[in-house]
């Protein structure tokens, strides 16, 4: 087990150091990243500590401590840990103090946590591909923000488990915005397209990287909404995320993509991805 954890700006043996009326538990009132770590690195980690930044403005959160210390700290982690191959866990609530929905007062103290895990690379379902399940989309309207709040996610997740499937696709209505745990692409006529980044979908590091590599290699995404019809009629589909990369996938609900086979231009966007670790 990795028995070391960041508590704050001190990196300790991993123990019950979560008090009771600390507003992440009792509120989800707080902000997290997950941070993939290959080969003792952590990939992309200034872009995430970025956006960890952004999403504790949006929720008016003065995290104690900065994002340059923070970025040490990580690094320091998987070092005491001796990980190569995982994930850095971390989040930051808006501390303890008296179960009153307000925020508390200023000298109340943010509280930074976070653990690494090792955890393989996802080669093998990234070569064969996956299956998805579609669900409603049931979350709240600030998506954007990657809040402790993951209920509606949770309960995605479990019934794309239910399943025998590796994710669940959501929709609002007609609309299909991203998955339980990771953001969805569809290839149509040589083409990517992916839900536009605002306020329906988190703006995933991968998804933005994919993005990246995608214009290096002169291929064209197109940022727009697209249907569960024009899904299910694309030519490739594939999730995005940390540590899970680029996944294809072969079949949603009982609907095939394509020739039910990884698309060639999924593989090619799955090996410019592991060409950066």
């Amino acid at each position: 087990m990795l028995n070391k954890m960041l508590f704050n700006d001190r990196i300790m043996d991993r123990k019950n150091l979560v008090d009771i009326e600390d507003r992440g538990y009792q509120f989800g009132d707080g902000i997290y990243e997950v941070i993939g770590v290959y080969d003792g690195k952590p990939l992309m980690l200034d872009e995430h500590l970025e956006r960890l930044e952004r999403s504790a403005k949006e929720i008016k959160l003065n995290m104690s401590s900065s994002i340059g210390n923070l970025k040490t700290k990580l690094e320091e982690l998987v070092s005491a840990n001796s990980l190569n191959e995982g994930i850095i866990y971390m989040q930051v609530s808006r501390g303890a103090a008296a179960r009153w929905h307000e925020f508390p007062n200023a000298d109340t103290s943010t509280v930074t946590v976070a653990y690494t895990r090792a955890e393989d690379r996802a080669n093998n379902v990234e070569d064969q591909g996956a299956t998805a399940v579609l669900t409603e989309d049931i979350r709240w309207l600030r998506c954007d923000i990657k809040t402790l709040n993951l209920l509606p996610n949770v309960l995605a997740k479990q019934e794309a488990v239910e399943h025998g499937a590796i994710e669940a696709i959501l929709h609002r209505g007609e609309i299909v915005t991203e998955a339980s745990a990771s953001n969805v692409f569809m290839v149509k006529d040589g083409e990517f397209y992916t839900h536009p980044a605002d306020n329906y979908i988190l703006n995933g590091i991968t998804r933005r990287k994919i993005i990246q590599l995608c214009e290096a290699l002169n291929l064209k995404v197109n940022e727009q909404t697209y249907t569960v019809d024009e899904l299910l009629n694309a030519d490739e589909v594939f999730i995005s995320a940390t540590k899970l990369d680029v996944v294809p996938i072969l079949k949603v609900d009982d609907h095939t993509i394509g020739d039910g086979e990884p698309g060639e231009i999924t593989k090619q966007i799955v090996k410019e991805f592991r060409s950066l670790y």
